[in-house]
């Protein structure tokens, strides 16, 4: 009796084995570990900043707050919340170590060593008890993940009830010519940039393809639906370039 076909899933706009993507993920962010929050500016031009301070204002960090921030890499949302907590704890956790690597290595490191944790973990898998956090996290990574709604239900699962989540993700601009004139950038200068920059042209092409991948921001609310999180809306950034969605464990 022959085996059922491995469940398949986009890597990029490459069809591949759910087992395969992982690997090929840590992959690419390993590659590009060291010029990771360069490529960020040159990428964005800078605007990325500017999303990430509007997920803090919407977030609104208290002092002593407990959060989990996934896909967290080189710690630059949690460097932010603890900022604007003025006290708490930040856990970094990330499939990919180097990443963590570069985090550590950052000044801010230094400073808020103390109330930072640096965990290599998978966020469909998540190595901590039920009810442990305030507040999770996940910014550009959740379309990394192999299986989203996975992800989405641990995020409940480690959420203490009245815990929010929010994900800050590349999204699609409901304009069709504004998109089609984002697809043009990103398919024409951003691997370009990868190569220039990172060395690295292959794995920002695939950055490019995953965005396009990703569910649109109707679609990817109900998924924070069905994991259980209520009060769920989103807040398009810059047109719907980026999206932000915010849900709670009520």
């Amino acid at each position: 009796m022959t085996e059922p076909d491995e469940n398949k899933t986009h890597f990029g706009f490459t069809e591949v084995n759910e087992s395969e993507k992982a690997g090929r993920v840590q992959g690419v962010f390993s590659s590009v570990a060291s010029k990771y929050d360069v490529m960020n500016d040159a990428m964005s031009l800078g605007i990325h900043r500017i999303w990430k301070d509007a997920m803090m204002d919407w977030l609104a960090p208290r002092r002593g707050q407990k959060l989990l921030d996934v896909a967290g890499g080189t710690g630059d949302i949690s460097f932010r919340f603890l900022k604007r907590a003025g006290g708490g704890h930040a856990t970094v956790l990330d499939l990919t170590e180097s990443m963590l690597i570069e985090g550590r290595k950052r000044a801010e490191a230094g400073a808020m060593s103390d109330s930072l944790d640096w965990v290599v973990g998978d966020a469909m898998n998540l190595p901590f008890e039920d009810n442990v956090f305030d507040v999770y996290t996940i910014s550009f990574g959740i379309r990394n993940v192999t299986r989203p709604q996975d992800a989405l239900n641990e995020a409940f699962r480690v959420l203490r009830p009245g815990g929010r989540l929010m994900v800050l993700e590349f999204s699609q601009i409901p304009n069709e010519l504004m998109q089609k004139v984002y697809d043009l950038y990103s398919f024409n200068i951003i691997p370009r940039l990868g190569q220039a920059i990172a060395k690295d042209r292959d794995s920002y092409q695939y950055l490019v393809e995953s965005i396009r991948n990703f569910p649109d921001q109707d679609t990817f609310l109900g998924m924070l639906r069905s994991a259980g999180f209520e009060n769920a809306k989103y807040r398009n950034l810059s047109m719907g370039i980026a999206c932000l969605h915010s849900g709670w464990k009520l």
